[in-house]
């Protein structure tokens, strides 16, 4: 089960870009890497073409590049620095019925994330 996914709040615990805290734009679970908003960027240089509308595209623009997944940590929202991640199951009654759900627990404060 994947401990940090799209839209989470992680901060990067190695590397160049160590201690900088982004969302996450993209999670790549076959390389085990993730996208971070603001985090790695790196100049990508594309070819000069024209788009249907006959404008010109290309040159050169910076984008985040992926970071491997073991280098960020998911932000605690209480105390706002990196935490490991766990599951709890609940009981949540929906329409009558109770239905046990997985949970993802902060384990620094152990509020849900």
């Amino acid at each position: 089960m994947a401990k940090i996914k799209k839209g989470d709040l992680v901060v990067v615990i190695a590397g160049k870009d160590r201690g900088k805290q982004g969302r996450v734009l993209e999670v790549l679970t076959d390389r085990d890497r993730v996208v971070v908003e603001g985090v790695q960027r790196i100049t990508k240089h594309t070819k000069v073409g024209q788009s249907q509308r006959g404008t010109r595209t290309g040159g050169i623009e910076t984008v985040e590049a992926p970071i491997h997944v073991s280098n960020v940590m998911v932000v605690d929202p209480e105390t706002k620095k990196g935490t490991r991640v766990g599951y709890r199951t609940e009981e949540v009654e929906r329409d009558g019925r109770k239905r046990i759900v997985r949970v993802r627990v902060a384990k620094r404060s152990g509020k849900d994330i």
